[in-house]
């Protein structure tokens, strides 16, 4: 229901279509910190993640993001090399920047209906 109501958002002003896309990467990061946690126990285990800003720009052309392991953590003995202080701070920042996006998205729909709507404040 949220990507339907995104995709049509996206037709409507070039700032949504961003957004969207935006969204789009916090959600695949979402994923991939919560799979890196999930597998903090687990032997040989690696760290994915995404370049954000790098596939923030990707995402304008239309590529599908890339997942890579995250170079230069530290290896535990048994190979994994999930740092759950990382991943937590990543938790976090993603959390705000999605409620950003979130807050502007509303603001863009607000604007949107009102315009529909011919500028009434009647709700």
């Amino acid at each position: 229901m949220r990507a339907c109501v995104l995709a049509e958002v996206a037709m409507l002003d070039p700032l949504s279509d961003r957004l969207n896309q935006y969204m789009s990467l916090l959600s695949l990061r979402q994923q991939l910190v919560a799979s890196n946690i999930a597998n903090a126990d687990t032997p040989g285990y690696k760290t994915k993640d995404i370049d954000f800003e790098s596939e923030l720009q990707n995402a304008a052309t239309g590529l599908q993001p890339v997942v890579d392991v995250v170079p230069g953590l530290t290896q535990k003995n048994d190979g994994n090399n999930v740092d759950l202080d990382r991943e937590a701070r990543l938790l976090a920042e993603n959390a705000l920047r999605f409620g950003i996006a979130s807050n502007l998205l509303r603001t863009q729909l607000k604007a949107v209906k009102m315009a529909i709507e011919g500028g009434s404040t009647g709700s």
